[in-house]
């Protein structure tokens, strides 16, 4: 899965800039929804309220000839494929695995096309393939490639459509239809520089919670975000949970199910950002802080029903009402190499935090560097180094030692993943990611990585791993 979406608000009028460093090794076709969070005041073309239609670099870039018509009418089309392999170089278990994706997005401009002033629409299908190498050294918590999963084994699967309403030049936009949580909240366009998972699409802690919806799967929901100045923005929502939104059973498979009848729950975020610029540079930088507060029903990590202690009875987990999380995230550019938004030394990092009674992943700490342009022969490469921390809560970690004192089995009670496959108490883990993007053509992009996990799944029986593959991404019109 996927939250899934990489460098930040800018001008609007640099986006296309902004997709040849971010969008070349996306796992999504769209960074459009990360990228309208990017968008600040002052920055919508003089004759329309609705932001400009995403135009990334690519192979076919007038559709045929067809491009250029479609777009004076406002409708993009868009159509790319992406892929990860990785191959296991030292670890409790060797093999290697491929997975991907094919995305066809397509947006509208309703300003343009009829009139309507300020509405736009946007969808996305996708098509995915393969699962990631990590699962076959036992680790659940942090695959090493982001784009497995969810896609319901079909040709074709919904990944959101909605419609945008852009209001008071871009102070005010509003959101409703089939959108993931993640698509806006706590997601950048910076994220899928990389390939493990722990950071692309989103901070892996954050879709822990099954009512945190992430790509490429979606719920009802609407999303309001207002601009009080240019550089800072709050936006809140509800977003409506949906039983089992991950599984390709209830009509999930497609991900055209439109029913509310799986509806169990919703999820109330708010989530404050500045985007300031600094020096004569106008070094950009993105800083925001978030709260998430949902109303459905979680399993406690220690009690069952009875409210005794689950690792000793080995009973069925108490069913705890509400869940929370924080989140805290930032990139600033640091040196500037170019004139594009993201030509340049760019830091990221942040914190995310989930309700320790009920969660796995309780608390996520990351931090990155990212740097494109910093070979003159080459301006279009960029590299990349990330490491992140993920940590289970105690109670869970208590709950794992009482059962493997009682013999029982070792399955953790809480959040989305079970600890079943690969039995072991589970603490904190940690993983290395590097990566190196070759800009290989227009619209072509192939990034060499390797990964090292510590502590892999958070158990110390389990040998660390070192990882060898690449990500590529295609981008055809």
């Amino acid at each position: 899965m996927t939250g899934s979406i990489t460098p930040r608000r800018c001008a609007l009028l640099s986006l296309p800039v902004l997709l040849g460093f971010a969008g070349t090794a996306a796992a999504q076709t769209s960074l459009n929804p990360s990228l309208r969070v990017a968008t600040p005041l002052g920055q919508l073309p003089p004759t329309s309220n609705v932001p400009p239609l995403p135009q990334p670099e690519a192979l076919l870039p007038d559709l045929l000839g067809a491009g250029p018509y479609l777009r004076d009418h406002g409708i993009a089309i868009l159509l790319d494929n992406t892929n990860e392999f990785a191959g296991i170089m030292s670890g409790p278990a060797k093999g290697s695995s491929d997975a991907g994706q094919y995305s066809l997005e397509n947006d509208i401009d309703w300003q343009k096309l009829a009139g309507v002033t300020g509405f736009s629409t946007h969808a996305v299908v996708v098509g995915r393939y393969g699962i990631p190498a990590s699962r076959m050294f036992g680790d659940n918590l942090n695959p090493s490639q982001e784009i497995y999963g969810s896609g319901g084994n079909v040709v074709v699967h919904l990944v959101y459509a909605y419609g945008e309403e852009t209001l008071a030049r871009g102070r005010v936009d509003l959101t409703a239809g089939r959108i993931p949580f993640l698509n806006d909240f706590s997601s950048s366009p910076l994220y899928c520089n990389f390939m493990n998972n722990s950071f692309c699409g989103n901070p892996k802690a954050s879709s822990d919670n099954l009512t945190h919806s992430s790509y490429p799967d979606a719920g009802w929901a609407t999303r309001l975000r207002v601009r009080p100045t240019e550089s800072t923005y709050i936006q809140t929502g509800i977003f409506f949970a949906e039983a089992n939104i991950y599984n390709a059973t209830n009509g999930y498979r497609s991900g055209f199910r439109f029913s509310s009848q799986q509806i169990n729950g919703q999820l109330f975020p708010v989530e404050l950002g500045w985007e300031p610029q600094f020096g004569p540079d106008k070094l950009p930088g993105h800083y925001k802080i978030g709260f998430g507060y949902d109303n459905q029903n979680h399993n406690d990590n220690t009690l069952d029903v009875n409210r005794d202690l689950i690792g000793v009875t080995g009973g069925k987990p108490l069913q705890r009402k509400g869940a929370t999380a924080e989140w805290a995230l930032f990139d600033q550019m640091l040196i500037r190499r170019g004139k594009g938004v993201a030509d340049g030394l760019i830091l990221l990092g942040g914190f995310y935090h989930n309700s320790d009674r009920s969660s796995t992943r309780n608390r996520q700490y990351e931090i990155a560097l990212l740097d494109r342009g910093f070979w003159k022969a080459r301006p279009q490469d960029g590299i990349g180094l990330a490491f992140n921390y993920l940590s289970v809560p105690h109670a869970l970690t208590r709950t794992e030692e009482l059962q493997q004192e009682a013999g029982l089995p070792i399955t953790g009670t809480g959040g989305q993943f079970y600890n079943a496959s690969t039995p072991g108490v589970q603490s904190s883990t940690m993983d290395v990611e590097a990566e190196y993007q070759i800009h290989v053509m227009r619209g072509v992009t192939f990034a060499p990585d390797f990964q090292y996990f510590i502590r892999p799944n958070a158990q110390t029986n389990l040998h660390d791993a070192a990882l060898i593959g690449f990500k590529s991404h295609i981008e055809l019109f």
